[in-house]
């Protein structure tokens, strides 16, 4: 029998994405069902966390997620644009957010579909590998959803025409999230255990072999 993990991913974490190519190896050399469970990001769910966080927060976490990639030997740069547009002085988010409720409703949508780990595998890059500035633009997002074998245009007149439906959805994957047992992401949980972190990613693979793997 295939073992199988739930994945609470956010587009905007950096550390999803530096945990990606572990995970589609995961998938493919081993054949674990990855069942991939979109969520709005942080700024999103708690608009107050970086307003309330330590100061430090923020310049670690950037300093950190450049050395993870380069320990890693992965392409690495903050997208552009931000998915999520914010005062980076005052960790407040704009009021307009032209980007990340597409972008997440997206995700679901290619969930739905039955592409959910390829969306994350060529959406994922276009943010985050620095290979192309606005990366929201149809030639790029479009681009990655064909690759990952999808109809963009079919997807987005979905998304466009019942956000709810695919809001609704992503919402039981937020509840599904904190019934696991952690707050961030990206969070794998298998047999009910959460592990969180790309840093987790190999004990994850440690407790899977000890069931089987």
């Amino acid at each position: 029998m295939a073992l199988s993990i739930d994945l609470f991913w956010s587009f905007r974490s950096p550390y999803c994405y530096l945990a990606l190519d572990r995970l589609l190896a995961l998938n493919r050399d081993f054949g674990v069902e990855i069942n991939v469970r979109p969520i709005y990001p942080i700024a999103v769910r708690t608009p107050n966390f970086f307003k309330n966080t330590n100061p430090l927060y923020r310049p670690y976490h950037t300093r950190d997620s450049h050395r993870v990639a380069e320990h890693l030997g992965i392409p690495f740069r903050r997208p552009v644009p931000d998915p999520i547009p914010m005062d980076m002085e005052t960790g407040i988010p704009d009021a307009e957010q032209p980007y990340i409720y597409r972008l997440v409703r997206l995700g679901q949508a290619a969930v739905m579909a039955g592409k959910g780990l390829e969306f994350l595998d060529h959406v994922s890059r276009i943010l985050w590998d620095g290979s192309v500035d606005g990366w929201y633009d149809p030639p790029h997002l479009a681009g990655a959803m064909m690759k990952a074998g999808l109809d963009p245009e079919r997807l987005e007149a979905n998304v466009a025409t019942e956000p709810d439906k695919f809001d609704a959805e992503i919402e039981k994957n937020q509840i599904a999230h904190t019934a696991a047992g952690h707050w961030g992401v990206p969070l794998m949980v298998f047999d009910g255990e959460p592990f969180y972190g790309q840093d987790r990613v190999e004990m994850l693979i440690w407790r899977m072999r000890q069931k089987g793997l």
